[in-house]
């Protein structure tokens, strides 16, 4: 099920907020930037570089997710690990609110998301 109306809009708020406050500066956009996506239930933060090889390409990989859970009304926290794969944030699997997710990932007190 996707999120509702005012939902969507309270998330894009904050994340445009969020990726306005930690994208890099202008100039070394064209080598890494940051952005978001929405899927399904999920907030996804990603980096976007070229590819080493084709520095015209650019590639989108993933560091961070959190995924709504409606009945519960939390969001569960994931990081991706070298082997792509989703895995949850065992310091602190679930928060109450998306700004609780952004706070986490900003402070990455144990390295998980940016490295």
């Amino acid at each position: 099920m996707a999120f509702d109306i005012k939902k969507s809009v309270d998330i894009i708020e904050a994340m445009e907020n969020y990726i306005a406050k930690v994208r890099p500066r202008p100039e070394i956009r064209n080598q890494l930037d940051i952005g978001y996506e929405i899927q399904d239930q999920s907030v996804i933060l990603h980096e976007i570089r070229p590819v080493w090889k084709n520095p015209n390409e650019l590639r989108t990989s993933g560091y961070a997710k959190a995924t709504f859970v409606h009945d519960k009304n939390i969001w569960k926290i994931f990081w991706q690990r070298a082997d792509l794969k989703w895995h949850s944030y065992t310091p602190q699997p679930t928060v109450g609110q998306l700004s609780d997710f952004l706070k986490i990932v900003d402070e990455d007190k144990h390295h998980c998301f940016k490295g």
